[in-house]
């Protein structure tokens, strides 16, 4: 038990002294806000539907337009839609 209580006072003695160390660094922490901005893109959405007469048609949903004509084109090709 007596060891205990040397161990506990000698981390409080140690802990104000590694505080002050980081303090006299002055090391800071730096924002960087392009870091931040970034954002995972969200994936088209594709609801394909096939018709009794084996025919396909689908509705795409998505932020980027670009995106959506891509995969728009990828569709038409695959499934050998005019």
């Amino acid at each position: 038990m007596r060891v205990h209580g040397i161990l506990i006072v000698a981390l409080m003695l140690l802990f104000p002294v590694s505080i002050s160390a980081v303090e006299k660094d002055g090391f800071q922490f730096k924002k960087q806000p392009e870091l931040q901005q970034i954002k995972p893109k969200k994936p088209v959405k594709i609801k394909l539907r096939r018709s009794p007469k084996d025919e396909y048609t689908w509705e795409l949903a998505g932020d980027d337009a670009e995106e959506l004509v891509k995969t728009d084109r990828r569709l038409r090709k695959m499934l050998n839609v005019q």
